[in-house]
């Protein structure tokens, strides 16, 4: 049994991939505010898209426990609840100590996800004004996507009764009333693994007959560090391209 993403990571594409990056639509966000150079962040650049993952959902719905509750449960993996949830109380908004809690707080995620050897101790966990400066011009430029691209219908959405004997976990970032979304924090453009990861979720929510994914006609991946939005017509894709995916690639 393996995740969406370890998935991926095993299957061999053919040449350009099942939806080749290129083919993506692409439209570049107004930049209003520079960031700082990516060699001056002292998290690592996994850490930090969390983090902007996590903020972005909890300034857009309000609601710190639902932004960060895959982090909760890697804090309880450690022991280290009663941490994670003095930390989570500081949160407030995109001042520096809300950011830097928000670090603090959601250095568990990978517990959850990679298991008790990622964990850091939280005390290392402790960003610096370039990586705090950073960290709050990407979430306002994720806000400003969804003033564009929304509004948000659901984030951090699973799908149950969908996972097969090949997939047993996964779980997406956003949707908007016909999108389904990945935010991708990085310096690089979008290659083949994260295409497939995506149109893996739509397949997967649409089996689940849920309301929410029946109106889902496209994929896409928004990078708030290079301020660039990327999107895929579903039905430009070959129906025996999606039939070998759910066969093969799923399992259904």
């Amino acid at each position: 049994m393996s995740s969406v993403t370890h998935v991926v990571e095993k299957t061999k594409q053919p040449k350009g991939g099942y939806i080749n990056p290129k083919d993506m639509d692409c439209v570049e966000m107004p930049t209003e505010e520079p960031l700082e150079d990516i060699s001056k962040e002292n998290l690592n650049p996994s850490m930090v898209g969390t983090v902007v993952d996590y903020l972005t959902r909890y300034m857009l719905h309000g609601n710190r426990d639902k932004a960060f509750q895959v982090a909760r449960v890697g804090s309880r993996i450690v022991g280290f609840e009663d941490y994670f949830q003095d930390a989570l109380d500081q949160i407030k908004g995109l001042d520096d100590r809300s950011i830097t809690k928000a670090c603090k707080a959601a250095s568990f995620d990978s517990v959850f996800r990679a298991g008790i050897l990622a964990y850091r101790p939280v005390e290392e966990i402790n960003p610096d004004e370039p990586t705090i400066k950073n960290i709050r011009i990407m979430v306002k430029r994720s806000l400003a996507f969804f003033d564009k691209y929304g509004p948000m219908t659901s984030d951090g959405f699973t799908f149950e009764d969908a996972y097969t004997e090949k997939i047993d976990s996964g779980d997406g970032d956003f949707l908007t009333k016909d999108t389904m979304w990945d935010f991708k924090v990085s310096i690089n453009e979008p290659t083949t693994k994260h295409t497939l990861q995506l149109l893996i979720y739509f397949l997967m929510g649409k089996q689940t007959g849920k309301r929410k994914f029946k109106a889902l006609e496209k994929i896409g991946i928004f990078n708030p560090r290079l301020n660039h939005v990327y999107t895929y017509e579903i039905s430009k894709l070959p129906e025996e391209i999606i039939e070998e995916i759910r066969k093969e690639v799923i399992g259904y």
